[in-house]
C-alpha cells in the first residue's frame, strides 16, 4: 500500500534495555552486549528515514543479537 502524500509509517518495538547510563550503572553484572545500544537505533531509524519508497519497512523488532528467543 503505498501513500499518496510521501509519509512513511513505521512500527517499531524496542524489545530490551537500552544502553542509558542510568541503566549500565544500576546493573555492574550485567553482560554490555545484552543491552541495547542507542547508537544502533537512531542509526536504525535514520535506515528507515532513508529508505527507498519501493522497499519501506512497515514494521521491525529491535532486539539484542544475545538474547534467546
Amino acid at each position: 500500500m503505498s501513500s499518496p502524500q510521501g509519509i512513511h509509517v513505521a512500527h517499531i518495538i524496542i524489545d530490551g534495555q537500552i544502553n542509558t547510563p542510568s541503566q549500565v550503572q544500576s546493573q555492574p553484572d550485567r553482560d554490555i552486549e545484552t543491552f541495547l545500544n542507542s547508537d544502533a537505533i537512531a542509526e536504525t531509524y535514520w535506515q528507515l528515514h532513508i529508505q527507498p519508497r519501493s522497499t519501506w519497512t512497515q514494521e521491525l523488532d529491535l532486539r539484542p543479537s544475545v538474547e534467546k528467543f
